[in-house]
């Protein structure tokens, strides 16, 4: 959506039309936005479980194949955007023999397989992480984008934090875990709250599920510091205020959730999810390496890791030092850099040398 939101901000922007899949939240997002969606049989999503789909969704594959050659046909698109999802290999294979480019996206150091299939059909491909390149295989050149996101850098700290009632001089912790068992995130905070109130104001995203309890949780801390505690069971428009207003971040290590967070230059605990064949490691070394986060491992992470991991609030030094190399990593302009590439490739145009990419996804003027 950050791309396809690029692309229409451009001179002569395209026409675009979305294709995907029978899972998630994809319909309602792309139908709100006023993109064409079309469906092909498969899901979005491949199941990792021994159940029914892991015989289903073979055959929906198989049945996907000449849907998508005929979609294809039809729409004759100037260019194909995948983020090499499972629902994109068919797209892709219709793709090559009408000689429709395809450009590749992966956020992850380690692609997973469908990626990795998909590599070897795109003209360009775009990664978040240097070391993801070769894994893709092929001959078609990678670029450094970044991952796509919403751009915090045009945000004032200040009035961000005004936006959400904090304080200038608030000490901030933003605790998110995404969708992925954010109830360990929940635990430690519960666990932990009346310890990380005395030392900061916490923006704790609890999920449908875990709103109730915290709501509860708050109650019962004492009135005089009850306000620093600030559950919610989401954050759409607002995460940017949050991110930009905080002053450390404990999160998933998922492609986007990184990449908000160093756009915004605030440094981070991050704590790997444990099931995704490890990439999620993976991307949390990057930051850890850079000394933007640090890790805590999803099995070692409870209320006394999270109390001991927030002491970086306390080193003014390492907090300092670690904000900047956040803020090094990020590339706030990654969907300006991937639209680029897209609209070279549709266009049959040069495509942009390596360094411009660069420059343009770091949102560094030419």
């Amino acid at each position: 959506m950050a791309v396809a939101r690029s692309l229409r901000e451009c001179h002569d922007a395209p026409d675009l039309a979305w294709v995907g899949g029978h899972r998630g939240q994809e319909a309602r997002v792309v139908r709100d936005a006023g993109i064409p969606l079309h469906r092909l049989a498969l899901r979005s999503l491949r199941s990792a479980g021994r159940d029914i789909h892991l015989v289903a969704d073979p055959l929906r594959l198989a049945a996907s194949i000449p849907q998508a050659a005929i979609l294809m046909a039809s729409l004759r698109p100037a260019a194909v955007f995948t983020t090499g999802g499972y629902v994109s290999i068919p797209i892709a294979i219709a793709a090559a023999p009408l000689g429709i480019p395809v450009v590749l996206w992966e956020g992850n150091v380690i692609p997973g397989r469908s990626v990795r299939a998909i590599g070897r059909l795109a003209v360009v491909r775009c990664v978040s992480f240097a070391s993801t390149c070769p894994s893709l295989g092929g001959e078609a050149p990678c670029f450094v984008t970044g991952t796509p996101i919403r751009d915090p850098s045009g945000t004032d700290r200040a009035d961000a934090r005004r936006r959400l009632g904090l304080a200038d001089d608030d000490r901030v912790l933003l605790v998110f875990g995404g969708s992925q068992a954010v109830r360990r995130f929940n635990d430690a905070v519960a666990q932990a709250l009346p310890d990380l109130v005395e030392r900061c104001t916490v923006i704790h995203v609890t999920g449908d599920e875990g709103y109730a309890a915290a709501l509860a949780a708050r109650e019962d801390l004492p009135a005089v510091i009850r306000a620093r505690y600030r559950p919610r069971p989401f954050l759409r428009e607002e995460m940017v205020d949050a991110l930009v207003g905080a002053d450390l971040v404990v999160g998933r290590a998922g492609s986007s959730t990184l990449a908000e967070v160093t756009a915004a230059g605030v440094p981070m605990i991050v704590v790997p999810y444990p099931h995704a064949a490890g990439h999620q490691l993976a991307n949390a070394a990057v930051l850890a390496d850079a000394g933007a986060a640090r890790i805590v491992a999803d099995e070692a992470f409870d209320g006394a890791a999270l109390v001991e991991a927030t002491a970086v609030l306390d080193d003014r030094v390492l907090h300092t030092g670690m904000a900047a190399a956040s803020r090094a990593l990020g590339r706030p302009a990654a969907a300006e850099a991937v639209a680029d590439l897209i609209l070279a490739a549709a266009n049959r145009h040069p495509l942009p040398d390596a360094e411009q990419i660069d420059r343009r996804s770091r949102g560094v003027a030419s």
